[in-house]
């Protein structure tokens, strides 16, 4: 069976020269876009390729009529699958994500395979800090794969766009959660966010808010207690953040919590606020 959630790093030490296993180093940072390449230059699990948030995961060219789609918004599906085969990912590949985060980045890349219709995607627990802590090494030796042969399958995911999110403020009939640390989300902190405050009527639940001390993710039962006492159901509810990130973590902690069918709103807080027109809150939820 493949893993689908999250995989531990003595599972996949396990799995590390198995061939079928393909490992992407997703390390960013949101204000240095160097950081990731370099990081993963300097030293990375053996075997793994960077897939960068910048470049590989988003395509940040403007809607057709020209629109601000936001800091990280989708590649298309199509264009996508050319990625993936470029890593090396065939249909039965089983796909490890990881980075030094908590899992934020690596969340955007199971999000966005299981959107392709990957079932075959996990995240490793606990990141690069949970692979040294195991005794795990580091290497700056690249690999080349073989190109994969990866095809487009019927989406394991959903996304909402900026026009849903705005008819749900008449409408009410979904609840959204915004996955961004709460000074920005009551707009006290603008060196991410240039407009400050977020979609009104929705909800905080920082991404961290997922892990333990360790780094690791709570316990299924713990994150569905959490989860439940937000939300009336993962089908009527949007994950947002400042990009379409860390929303992705909120995603894969529901998915483990035994929540799943949430939806996405991949251009999130920096497409939304892009538009004046689209109201803004501050303050606490």
């Amino acid at each position: 069976m493949p893993f689908t959630t999250l995989i531990t790093a003595a599972e996949l030490m396990q799995h590390l020269a198995n061939p079928n296993f393909v490992i992407l180093d997703c390390r960013s940072e949101l204000t240095d876009p160097r950081a990731g390449p370099a990081a993963f230059a300097e030293g990375h699990i053996p075997g793994a390729q960077h897939a960068d948030p910048d470049i590989h995961l988003s395509d940040k060219s403007p809607a057709a009529d020209g629109a601000f789609r936001g800091r990280h918004p989708l590649p298309s599906p199509e264009s996508f699958i050319e990625t993936l085969r470029d890593f090396g990912i065939y249909p039965n590949s089983q796909v490890i994500a990881y980075d030094a985060h908590g899992g934020m980045f690596a969340s955007r890349l199971w999000w966005m395979l299981r959107w392709i219709g990957h079932h075959g995607v996990a995240v490793l627990d606990g990141g690069l800090p949970a692979w040294l802590a195991a005794g795990g090494t580091l290497t700056p030796e690249l690999i080349n794969r073989p190109r994969g042969s990866i095809t487009l399958q019927p989406s394991l995911a959903n996304a909402v766009s900026a026009g849903d999110v705005l008819a749900n403020l008449s409408a009410r009939a979904r609840t959204v959660i915004d996955a961004r640390a709460a000074d920005r989300f009551r707009g006290e902190n603008e060196v991410i966010d240039p407009v400050a405050g977020h979609i009104p009527g929705a909800k905080n639940r920082p991404f961290k808010d997922n892990l333990q001390p360790d780094g690791r993710f709570k316990p299924a039962g713990a994150l569905r207690s959490e989860f439940s006492a937000l939300i009336k159901s993962p089908e009527t509810t949007i994950a947002q953040c400042g990009s379409g990130i860390s929303a992705c973590h909120n995603l894969l902690a529901m998915e483990l919590a035994g929540l799943p069918g949430a939806a996405l709103y991949p251009g999130s807080w920096s497409e939304w606020s892009a538009d004046p027109a689209r109201p803004v809150a501050t303050g606490a939820a």
